[in-house]
């Protein structure tokens, strides 16, 4: 993959940054560098090893929601808050 200045715009575009022009030629050294990492990542052959992490088998742990009323905690929250009443937080009004 050859980075150019095509693909510098396209990245620009799609990050919405703007990039200047006395830094392209840098940022398309750095990318072509990272690039060509990546490559060599591909060459590597790992047929014969197994994966020693895989998200295929079991999946994430899910633990299950379950709602507990700690007033300790619940007024030890509050009593750190700007302002509170009644066992509530106080915010400014947004909407109109």
């Amino acid at each position: 993959m050859t980075v150019d200045d095509n693909l510098i715009a396209k990245l620009s575009k799609l990050s919405s940054l703007e990039i200047d022009e006395s830094k392209k030629e840098n940022l398309k050294a750095e990318l072509a560098d990272i690039i060509n990492f990546v490559e060599n990542l591909n060459e590597i052959d790992v047929s014969g090893i197994d994966a020693t992490f895989s998200t295929i088998e079991g999946g994430t742990p899910l633990r299950e929601d379950e709602s507990k009323q700690d007033l300790e905690l619940s007024n030890h929250i509050l009593k750190h808050a700007p302002k509170s009443e009644d066992g509530y937080f106080v915010v400014p009004k947004i909407i109109e």
